[in-house]
């Protein structure tokens, strides 16, 4: 292993906070990330920026300001290409908004590369998706969707005047935990709303928010007792789900299924299933039919000493058999996986004597500002695991984000800043409007 450059592609969860701790420790001379964007936002969040509870431009840190505090060397640009004989990683020409060249293509040297470019949707070749629906794949698609949500909304408004029955219908595919967190933080925004406004709408009559799931229950790798109580609070919303359902067309306005059944769609989000980025196929390194490069048990690439792979985009097969899961505290894990087997490289001892285990310490799944469910797990408690609901889980879930905000912000004062900014921005739900 080479640490004279370790050069971090992707500033995700886990890319970002192994940039953070490694700069801290070595310095911007030792320590480079590259992402295509100038600012991080924890995907997680992103339901949030969709629905208008939270504002994007609040929410979001600088990489160029993290990597002036944490001791690394910040590169705007996408990866495009590898040579892994020569250890060198093309970056491609960045562009604004009007098509001019803002930087060149570049080449850059590294002796420890690790890839962590995150996840893209996975349409499964179900026709008119990839056309006709909007995936949360990062902040601007978040930030489209708030958009034209408000767009519709305010012809809503409009159209009430001359047909009462006129509604606004959206549907969301899949009922994983994005899906069912975005149906709930529409409905709260929406009932916000109505009150900026658009006096003639009723929320929970006229905007209509249906979630349609291939598997017999919502957030189906999840224990039954968190999908049953999230549908009851979902119900209690107003939020239909339809399972079993497997959608086979989409169309402008309207969703079909395997069934027949048609629903009424202004709005449609793609919320069924992820994969990792195609061009990772083109690089020469070894990747599962999802695109995600196949990584051993020590997080390197197979066949590749000097490059590692964690978070979304690596596949990491367990001991029984079983693959990490696309998980936000996968890519932490990872992250810290790799942290401590570089420090032992530098320090002369054996790397980390132990594979990759992936520990799984529960879920939480939010449904709004004032609720959430979830299983709490991993030797926190004598029960293999603990359902959890109410305030207690909101708390939970909300202290993962502070958790994060920790691994990169650095400093105590930074660190209590950012929690406070962070507490105050949830207090009352933000709704954006402009």
């Amino acid at each position: 292993m080479d640490l004279s450059s370790v050069l971090i592609v992707g500033g995700g969860a886990g890319g970002l906070e192994l940039a953070c701790k490694l700069g801290r420790k070595f310095g911007p001379d030792r320590i480079t990330l590259v992402d295509s964007k100038m600012y991080h936002i924890w995907k997680p969040s992103l339901h949030e920026v969709a629905a208008g509870t939270l504002d994007i431009h609040q929410e979001g840190l600088s990489y160029p300001m993290l990597a002036h505090n944490n001791g690394f060397n910040f590169v705007l640009g996408a990866m495009e290409g590898l040579d892994a004989a020569g250890k060198m990683v093309a970056i491609a020409a960045v562009l604004d908004d009007t098509g001019d060249e803002v930087l060149p293509k570049r080449l850059l040297q590294f002796g420890t590369l690790v890839i962590s470019v995150g996840s893209q949707s996975n349409y499964f070749g179900v026709k008119g998706a990839q056309e006709f629906t909007i995936s949360l794949d990062g902040p601007q698609q978040a930030e489209n969707f708030r958009l034209k949500m408000l767009k519709q909304l305010a012809t809503l408004d409009l159209r009430k005047k001359d047909d009462p029955t006129a509604s606004l219908d959206i549907v969301i595919i899949g009922a994983g935990a994005t899906g069912v967190e975005l149906a709930a933080e529409l409905r709260e925004a929406s009932h916000v709303h109505s009150r900026y406004g658009f006096s003639r709408i009723n929320a929970s009559e006229d905007v209509t928010i249906t979630i349609l799931e291939g598997a017999p229950s919502i957030l189906p790798v999840l224990p039954e007792s968190v999908s049953g109580a999230a549908l009851r609070l979902l119900e209690q919303r107003f939020i239909k789900v339809v399972n079993n359902c497997r959608v086979i067309e989409i169309s402008p306005k309207q969703v079909l299924d395997a069934s027949g059944n048609q629903y009424k769609a202004d709005l449609c989000v793609w919320a069924a299933g992820i994969k990792a980025p195609a061009w990772l196929a083109e690089l020469g390194l070894p990747v599962n039919k999802n695109n995600q490069l196949e990584v051993q048990g020590d997080l390197r690439v197979k066949g590749h000493a000097d490059i590692f792979s964690l978070g979304d985009c690596a596949a990491c097969m367990q001991a029984d058999g079983s693959m990490v899961p696309p998980r936000a505290q996968s890519a932490h894990q990872q992250a810290d996986y790799i942290y401590k087997a570089m420090l032992n490289h530098e320090r002369g001892k054996v790397s980390l004597d132990k594979p990759y285990l992936y520990k799984d310490h529960g879920s939480l799944v939010s449904l709004g500002s004032r609720s959430s469910v979830g299983s709490l797990m991993g030797g926190l408690f004598k029960a293999s695991s603990m359902f959890v609901e109410g305030f207690f889980a909101r708390t939970m879930y909300a202290s993962l984000h502070l958790m994060h905000h920790y691994a990169v912000l650095g400093g105590m004062k930074t660190v209590l800043l950012a929690v406070a900014r962070f507490l105050l921005k949830r207090a009352t739900p933000l709704v954006k409007l402009h």
